[in-house]
């Protein structure tokens, strides 16, 4: 058998600097001590996108942020771990720049879990489990004297032109429904005047920027400002998403509905009661996901073709990114489905205290069947509680520092 421990200094360096995170790095590096000297110690600062841009519209000042999407695995194998027991959980962390501990955030959402559990490991050592990453995102937060504050646009996606991350672009979504798009070469946003219809969403694939707006028509956005149609509209759905699946552009239809709260009715309201009635109307109606479609990208001919499964993947729309996986890697015996944000299953108030998660629902694509996450135990064994084998870890080199959230 092949000694490891012997590969010459120069492939490590070549293997290492393939690697996509520091995470992965730090992992690498903590194989043996020939790897560990072979390989400097990666600059977090890299993967910490803290620089300074001009507002849009004002002239204050903002930073921005990155989030990453982890999938942790269970150390055993998959037919090791007990069936009740759950062999991957998915998590999002935030770095602190200043002092290099992270926050637990909400895997779909911007939000942050109020208090982790007592025996939840300080630090976290990632040589204990299986990481992958899923995906990633970014925020921009309002600096000013006294504090900092979230600077709200639907989703976010930079591009680095080379590895020191100086030269880098934003494009993002404006208020107004156009893109916007920020070059670090020179220090300021351009609004993009394309928009026959107001943007969805914006990814970043295979290096370059995406964006489909609410009719399914999608663009390719060059550097230069310039889009370039490479699919026509899909009609029908009220909200488009893209999402990268292995190495698939998809787009996502998500279809809503609105539905009264039990015990509501509007059949005995006459004229008299018209004007109480809409007063009213936003306190007895709740938007509700009834269905998606998927759709794949013909590149030739410039169109989206509908998706009759997803090749045993699971979809995960978010507020702030999309991403995919496969049932192997999240260890569940089922695909073909999709997890998203949806505020009506939070909205009926569920009773088990598992609200860190009940604002999750779950779409069959095969069997159109749609309910909470609660309702699918071997997807909502994904989120949170953490499982009991995280609290096994121990401290090493390959380790994140937990905070509570603030």
């Amino acid at each position: 058998m092949a000694d490891w421990t012997q590969l010459p200094k120069e492939l490590l360096e070549l293997i290492s600097k393939r690697l996509g995170t520091h995470y992965d790095v730090i992992r690498f590096r903590s194989v043996c001590s020939t790897w560990r000297s072979a390989v400097t110690a990666p600059n977090r600062c890299r993967n910490r996108f803290a620089p300074r841009f001009p507002l849009l519209p004002i002239s204050s000042q903002f930073s921005l942020s990155k989030r990453s999407v982890f999938l942790l695995g269970s150390p055993t194998t998959s037919t090791q771990t007990n069936a009740s027991s759950p062999s991957s959980w998915v998590i999002k962390i935030e770095e602190d720049p200043m002092n290099g501990r992270v926050q637990l955030l909400n895997p779909l959402s911007r939000s942050r879990f109020d208090s982790l559990p007592d025996n939840f490991p300080k630090p976290l050592n990632l040589l204990d489990f299986r990481v992958l990453e899923l995906g990633e995102e970014y925020v921009l937060h309002y600096l000013t004297h006294h504090s900092v504050g979230n600077l709200y646009m639907e989703k976010v996606v930079l591009s680095c032109l080379d590895d020191n991350v100086n030269d880098f672009i934003i494009l993002t979504i404006h208020v107004s429904g156009k893109l916007a798009m920020f070059k670090s070469s020179v220090k300021k946003w351009a609004i993009i005047q394309d928009m026959p219809s107001p943007f969805d969403d914006v990814i970043l694939y295979k290096g370059n920027f995406y964006a489909v707006d609410n009719t399914g028509r999608t663009v390719v956005v060059g550097l230069d400002f310039e889009t370039n149609l490479i699919a026509m509209p899909v009609f029908g759905g009220d909200k488009k998403f893209l999402v990268d699946s292995k190495d698939e552009l998809l787009l996502v239809d998500m279809y809503l509905s609105i539905e009264s709260e039990p015990g509501s009715s509007s059949s005995s309201a006459g004229f008299g009661f018209v004007e109480e009635y809409f007063e009213n109307l936003a306190l007895y109606m709740n938007e509700r996901m009834v269905k998606f479609k998927v759709f794949k990208l013909d590149d030739a001919g410039k169109q989206w073709v509908k998706a009759k499964d997803l090749d045993d993947r699971v979809l995960f729309l978010g507020d702030g990114c999309t991403f995919s996986a496969s049932i192997e890697d999240l260890s569940v015996c089922r695909g073909n489905c999709i997890i998203y944000v949806d505020n009506f299953f939070y909205s009926l108030g569920e009773e088990d205290g598992a609200s860190e998660h009940c604002d999750v629902g779950v779409f069959d694509l095969e069997s159109g069947s749609i309910g909470p996450l609660t309702k699918f135990p071997q997807f909502s064994e994904l989120f949170w509680p953490p499982p009991h084998w995280i609290s096994s870890t121990t401290a090493s080199d390959a380790q994140i520092n937990v905070g509570e959230s603030a």
